[in-house]
């Protein structure tokens, strides 16, 4: 592997959250595509992204913050689903997927950051 976060678990649960919520996403009706849709795969890409952005070359602080971006983008997939479930837009199913995988992911990062204090 060529660059070091692809080594990282927690990137590659977060990538593999991140797919979920684009197959499940899918499923929302048309109406939402440039809301709850386009906001739910933003927040899993941006976990995903900001985990890999600085893994690499960058100080333990640094490296810290963008974990600490990464960790609020997961909690904002959490609030999305929790609008979805309001709005009978996702299956209690679907629902208890992401949440599940998402509090796991939370847990990683939390783990990962006070690794590097």
């Amino acid at each position: 592997m060529a660059f070091q976060f692809e080594n990282l678990h927690v990137w590659q649960k977060a990538l593999e959250l991140s797919e979920i919520v684009n197959t499940i996403s899918q499923k929302f009706p048309k109406e939402e595509l440039f809301i709850l849709t386009s906001q739910i795969k933003r927040a899993a890409d941006s976990t995903v992204l900001n985990i890999a952005e600085r893994s690499q070359g960058q100080s333990k602080a640094e490296f810290r913050r963008f974990l600490g971006i990464a960790m609020r983008s997961g909690i904002e997939v959490v609030s999305c689903i929790f609008i979805a479930k309001t709005r009978n837009i996702i299956s209690e199913e679907d629902f208890n997927l992401i949440y599940d995988k998402e509090e796991e992911l939370t847990k990683m990062i939390q783990g990962l950051r006070k690794s590097l204090e």
